[in-house]
């Protein structure tokens, strides 16, 4: 067959490259040049400029199938506010929104609205066109900005992960490729301003169905566009938000997407060109489509200045070849968007590699090998494609290598044996936050007991030991510790810890003493003990453990919980200053593929130096409360999360109702929740502390006092009521 590609980007070059894998003669164009209905049998076009200005519709009158929707039906794309009003009459899900001419009528519209908004211009803008401003400032400057333009809309804008269903429609019937998601910030961890895309994956982790979404988002414009008896022919792409809520159009384009072509059509096992073809006969359903059962990574090298004001000249060199199958099985494809004629940068994005792999991490490492290999001087590429799909298929911890039921379960395995030695001076014990023994030989209280803590730090150190930042590590198990006698109103004593490596480094073990040592200063206990081991062959090398115990003392006539804590009490939670020390085994799974330099969108530092902020200590926080005789229970918030540990000072016939929504949920763990769509919210809220680290349960009368005394915000979080001794979520 011979295939005319209107186009000459990445996009179009990736439609070439699947045409001629099938053995078709291809020519690329920027325009219809000299095609007639002799020497051509099909005509892809590629950008929206050249489909919008008509290019089908000049097809249709030189008798040559286009494989591309006519202008007047273009303006799903080339008109924002025409695609709204078409898919909201059609009862499409997507945001609130408005077309504006007027500045100031829209600044109205958005006040009114009392929500975030996003502003895109009305027209074509080459996938450039939308801003999403981050505070009051930046929205009032984008719709100044945007007026200054033409028309513009105002959408309310949505949460969650994007999702890109790219349809082949023969004007009645549609098929989906496979489902992809694209990165469009210039900047590594989705920030900066938006591109035509840095890159893309597929398939895409999706919880829904490719047919379910074709049926909500394809299928009813194809119906109204063929009973208008203007049938749509081409690729119908719906950009889709998975809000909380469920999928939501963010908007439709009529061509295949850049850099999504590159991306799905190597994934392809059918012929695209005959395809295409049987599209534009209506007869779609002739020709089955097979996917192979593999993935593909695309990252996208762009030049300097890219997106305001591309730098171009630059010489471009690549030491690998393109289309190799290497000896792993994986295979890498170079896509050339704006490479003059003598191998220089000529574009803004200036080159895509593909990797395709038996799964996404083969594809992710095929692609990345291969752009390494490349160079040009000022060359931006994002080092974080496909970051964000390691977290989406994991609906659990278990699936992120921790059973929290398997921990609770040998807990509850030992607790007999290990209670079958305590005599009448064990006064808690296994289960509890730590054991806690009768010492009245500590005289200067009237019935001292010892209060005794032992933990780890866990996973968290594998990242302190990557990053070279493991003073914070040492302060962790001091304050875990602190906090967990603290919770039965002890104040420590004196603190004694463990490290073991693969192979002891004195500078690393001397770095991560100084923390304890920072950590036990501060809460006013001695350190003691510096027991190590060097075990190699136990621990991989440059890995290591830190453990620890705590000794501290409390009165037995102060000691926590209470006895009076009963339904109708009060839960004041403190903030966490991280994730603490739990969680780590999600937290490093979903983020493996981020760099840990990156400052992630509404972070005021970069991703590593957020995720080992320290575990805080709440003991001079806490100690006014203490004093103040009102705090019936303390519960600090470990693994398991609120509800393993608020059960733990809860009477059997008390429940703890957790309102959630009642404090301001970080950044850390908001983004936390966007990467884990599949994770139920009870499985979340049991792997990380979302911000609280510490509940104060007391009266409803004491709730007043208890605040004032704590020199920081807190939150009234919820209430105990009659139950079962659980927690609930509400």
């Amino acid at each position: 067959m011979r295939v005319l590609v209107i186009g000459s980007g990445g996009r179009e070059q990736a439609i070439a490259w699947a045409c001629r894998h099938h053995g078709h003669d291809v020519r690329i164009d920027t325009g219809l040049g000299d095609a007639s209905a002799d020497d051509t049998d099909l005509v892809i076009p590629g950008p929206e400029a050249a489909i919008v200005a008509g290019v089908a519709d000049e097809c249709a009158l030189r008798g040559i199938p286009c494989f591309g929707p006519v202008a007047e039906v273009a303006r799903l794309e080339s008109s924002k506010s025409f695609a709204r009003e078409l898919a909201a009459s059609l009862a499409v899900p997507g945001p609130k929104f408005a077309r504006f001419q007027d500045p100031d009528a829209a600044i109205t519209w958005w006040r009114d609205l009392a929500r975030p908004v996003v502003v895109k211009l009305d027209g074509l803008a080459g996938g450039k066109g939308v801003t999403v401003p981050s505070n009051d400032a930046e929205t009032l400057a984008a719709i100044a900005s945007a007026a200054a333009v033409g028309p513009f809309v105002l959408e309310e804008r949505l949460y969650g992960p994007e999702c890109s269903l790219l349809a082949l429609c023969d004007g009645s019937k549609a098929v989906a490729l496979p489902l992809a998601q694209d990165h469009k910030r210039i900047g590594e961890g989705d920030t900066g301003p938006n591109t035509g895309g840095m890159g893309a994956y597929a398939p895409a982790p999706v919880p829904y169905p490719a047919d379910d979404l074709v049926a909500t988002f394809v299928q009813p414009i194809l119906d109204h566009l063929a009973a208008q008896a203007t049938p749509y022919v081409g690729v119908l792409f719906a950009g889709l938000m998975l809000t909380a809520d469920g999928p939501r159009l963010i908007e439709y384009n009529v061509r295949f997407g850049d850099p999504e072509a590159q991306t799905v059509l190597p994934l392809m096992e059918t012929d695209l060109a005959e395809l295409a073809l049987a599209c534009t006969r209506g007869s779609l359903d002739d020709i089955p489509l097979v996917v192979r059962a593999q993935a593909a990574l695309t990252v996208v090298a762009a030049a300097p200045g890219y997106p305001a004001a591309a730098v171009t000249g630059a010489a471009v060199s690549d030491d690998m070849e393109s289309g190799v199958i290497g000896p792993d099985g994986t295979t890498t494809l170079r896509f050339d968007a704006a490479v003059d004629a003598e191998g220089r940068v000529a574009g803004g994005r200036v080159l895509a590699v593909t990797g395709i792999g038996f799964d996404l991490a083969e594809a992710r490492r095929a692609a990345y090998e291969h752009m390494a290999n490349i160079h040009f001087d000022g060359m931006q590429v994002r080092r974080d494609i496909g970051w964000r799909a390691l977290g989406a298929g994991l609906a659990s911890y278990a699936a992120a290598g921790v059973d929290i039921d398997e921990g609770s379960r040998a807990v509850s395995e030992m607790k007999t044996a290990v209670e079958a030695t305590h005599d009448n001076g064990v006064l808690k014990g296994v289960g509890s936050f730590g054991g806690v023994f009768s010492a009245k030989a500590i005289v200067e209280l009237d019935d001292p007991v010892l209060v005794a803590s032992t933990d780890g730090v866990g996973t968290k150190v594998e990242l302190a030991a990557r990053l070279g930042m493991v003073r914070g590590v040492g302060m962790d198990i001091v304050n875990h510790c602190i906090d967990d006698v603290l919770v039965q109103s002890a104040r420590p004593l004196f603190f004694l810890d463990y490290i073991a490596a693969s192979v002891l480094d004195a500078d690393m073990v001397a770095e991560v003493v100084r923390g304890m040592a920072d950590a036990c200063r501060a809460a006013g206990c001695a350190l003691l003990g510096g027991e190590t081991a060097e075990m190699p062959g136990v621990y991989q090398p440059g890995a290591f453990d830190i453990a620890g115990t705590l000794v501290g003392v409390a009165e037995r006539s102060e000691l926590l919980p209470r006895a009076d804590v009963a339904a109708g009490d009060v839960l004041i939670g403190v903030t966490s200053s991280g994730p603490h020390t739990n969680g780590y085994s999600l937290l490093r799974k979903i983020f493996d593929w981020i760099p840990m330099d990156v400052v992630p969108h509404g972070f005021d530092r970069p991703l590593g130096e957020t995720l080992l902020e320290p575990h805080r200590s709440y003991l001079d926080v806490l100690r006014p409360a203490l004093g103040s005789g009102h705090v019936k229970a303390l519960a600090h918030i470990t693994g398991g999360g609120l509800p393993e540990n608020l059960p733990r000072v809860l009477p059997d016939d008390v429940d703890g109702v957790v309102e959630l929504g009642s404090w301001p949920i970080p950044p850390l763990f908001a983004l936390a929740r966007e990467l884990t769509p599949l994770m139920s919210t009870d499985e979340l809220y049991r792997t990380l502390n979302m911000g609280i680290g510490m509940v104060i349960v007391c009266a409803p009368g004491d709730v007043d006092a208890v605040r004032a005394s704590i020199d920081e915000p807190t939150f009234v979080i919820g209430h105990l009521a009659p139950g079962t001794g659980t927690v609930r979520l509400a």
